[in-house]
């Protein structure tokens, strides 16, 4: 195919198969952990409405792609933001465009599939409660591959907003609201913490004993209380979340004690690390966003829309 493939919003979605995607981030995980990937840490332009950043990346086996994504407050919803963008997949052999997608879709399921990744990598082997928090773009995504994956295990979903709250409840089979963040959290043998938020929106004494939590969100703010930090086994995609200061690294992971680990989630999956190391401590998956993730569902999308001849060739 000559020219560049421009899939808009529907039919970037359509083309991201969950669990085409779910193997292709594994991948990418993995490619991090072995220092395959080529990525540098996330660049961002301030403007006085928020930001536009830039993440390029190449993981072998998958692709080159960069990723344009704006982080903007709505204002419409106070405390809210959208993530609007573009991803651009490259020829990794000649640099040809290859093909321009919807990032928001992108990026609401690779985050999404590193989060289930670790949940099942991490949680305990005993059957539990799961709960999501929050209601919007990244929790719905968060909610629908749990529908797929596993849509008979109660979830529980809170939020700010009890009638979003509701809608988002609706894409699981076995999805409830829950009238608090604490109600959803306490039971829970995992917590999905996928919010805006600027301030922790989880507590420590919420947690049962051999919990695990995965937090995507707080690009502008912890979103995980320092005392769960303190207690938990910590992992990441990359190094660079604890390494890097924010926007690149995670607001949690700053000023770690000296000689606390933080492990790569590729290294588990790749069953170099063992990952949790009993039944009782708190596990903690921190998420910054990776471009190595946004280069597999890249590629599965490309591919799946140049198989079933969707979207438009344009000349770039």
């Amino acid at each position: 195919m000559s020219g560049v493939l421009v899939l808009d919003r529907a039919q970037t979605r359509a083309a991201l198969d969950p669990h085409r995607v779910m193997d292709a981030v594994a991948q990418a995980l993995i490619a991090v952990s072995r220092g395959e990937a080529s990525a540098p840490p996330r660049v961002a332009a301030r403007a006085p409405g928020g930001l536009l950043g830039v993440m390029p990346g190449y993981v072998p086996g998958l692709g080159l792609a960069a990723k344009l994504v704006s982080v903007f407050a709505d204002p419409a919803q106070a405390g809210r933001s959208s993530h609007r963008g573009i991803v651009a997949l490259f020829d990794p052999e000649d640099g040809r465009p290859l093909a321009l997608l919807d990032a928001e879709s992108l990026t609401g399921i690779r985050t999404a599939a590193a989060a289930t990744h670790s949940a099942l990598a991490l949680a305990t082997p005993r059957p539990g409660r799961v709960a999501v928090l929050g209601a919007g773009a990244q929790a719905r995504a968060q909610l629908a591959l749990l529908a797929l994956l596993d849509p008979t295990t109660p979830v529980s979903v809170a939020g700010r907003d009890p009638r979003r709250v509701r809608s988002a409840a609706g894409l699981h089979p076995a999805a409830e609201p829950a009238p608090s963040a604490e109600a959803a959290v306490r039971g829970a043998a995992v917590v999905f913490c996928c919010t805006g938020a600027v301030q922790p929106v989880i507590r420590r004494d919420w947690l049962a004993p051999g919990v695990h939590v995965s937090s995507v969100g707080g690009s502008h703010g912890p979103e995980v209380d320092a005392d769960t930090v303190r207690d938990a086994l910590l992992f990441t995609e990359w190094p660079g979340a604890h390494a890097a200061a924010p926007p690149a690294g995670a607001y949690e992971l700053q000023d770690l004690p000296g000689g606390k680990p933080v492990v790569l989630l590729g290294s588990v999956l790749s069953g170099t690390h063992p990952g949790r190391r009993n039944e009782t401590g708190p596990t903690l998956f921190k998420s910054t966003g990776h471009a190595a993730l946004d280069v597999a569902a890249a590629h599965v999308a490309h591919a799946v829309a140049v198989r079933e001849g969707w979207g438009t060739v344009v000349d770039l």
